[in-house]
């Protein structure tokens, strides 16, 4: 890659910096290349996560197109020229949190406010939504090892992914269309009672805090125990403890 000069054949830019593009790679990770970082949560840099374009956090404008483009699922093309800090793609970004942040609890009683989707939201500089609320559905704590809120869930998917692909698992997935869209396990069983083996992957997945380790939480599912150190491990049981 280069900084100046005209592009050739195989690079396209990325806020004016030229890029070689290689194959199977996104905007996103050709971005991180630069060390351009832009905000995600639909997306996993682990191994085995498919990149879904669910949240659109990760929306850039691309010059000459009408729309802007979900980063992590688009890949680039010979020539293209991407702008990731514009106003509009900035304003955009905002807009997604925020509408995203309407129906979380609120941070001070949001079951993990070191999650994910708070640290996006405080990089984003945003901390309230004008919009209404809708109702929260009840918590789950049917299950030993994990704690159920899905009025934190964003549907990003990324649940669904760790158990139907990662670990092939088939316990997790979505259930109705448009506004009563929901996780569902098995066929929408409590969690404790469906075929969930407790490997723990869909919690290390979870961006928001909609699953948790219950020994973390309290009686009303807010994060109260947070780790001093972290440890690779291959046992997967371990990640619920």
């Amino acid at each position: 890659m280069s900084g100046n000069g005209s592009a050739k054949p195989n690079t396209f830019s990325i806020d004016e910096r030229e890029v070689d593009i290689r194959e199977g790679e996104t905007i996103f990770r050709a971005a991180r290349r630069l060390g351009i970082k832009l905000p995600h949560l639909c997306y996993s840099p682990k191994p085995g996560y498919r990149p879904d374009g669910n949240c659109r956090v990760c929306m850039v404008e691309i010059e000459g197109e009408r729309v802007l483009a979900a980063s992590c699922i688009r890949t680039p093309t010979p020539g293209m020229k991407v702008k990731t800090q514009t106003d509009r793609a900035k304003t955009a970004r905002r807009m997604v949190v925020e509408l995203l942040l309407t129906d979380q609890p609120p941070k001070d009683v949001a079951h993990d406010p070191q999650s994910e989707f708070w640290q996006t939201a405080d990089r984003q500089k945003v901390t309230a939504s004008r919009f209404p609320r809708r109702a929260a559905p009840a918590p789950d704590r049917s299950h030993p090892a994990m704690a159920v809120n899905l009025d934190a869930c964003i549907q990003c998917n990324l649940c669904v992914r760790a158990c139907r692909e990662v670990q092939v698992n088939d316990v997790i997935g979505m259930a109705g269309r448009g506004y009563g869209e929901k996780i569902v396990f098995d066929f929408d069983d409590p969690m404790g009672e469906s075929t969930c083996v407790a490997c723990g992957e869909c919690v290390q997945a979870c961006p928001t805090g909609a699953l948790m380790p219950a020994t973390l939480v309290d009686a009303a599912n807010v994060r109260t125990q947070f780790p001093d150190r972290e440890v690779h491990s291959v046992c997967p049981y371990c990640g619920v403890g």
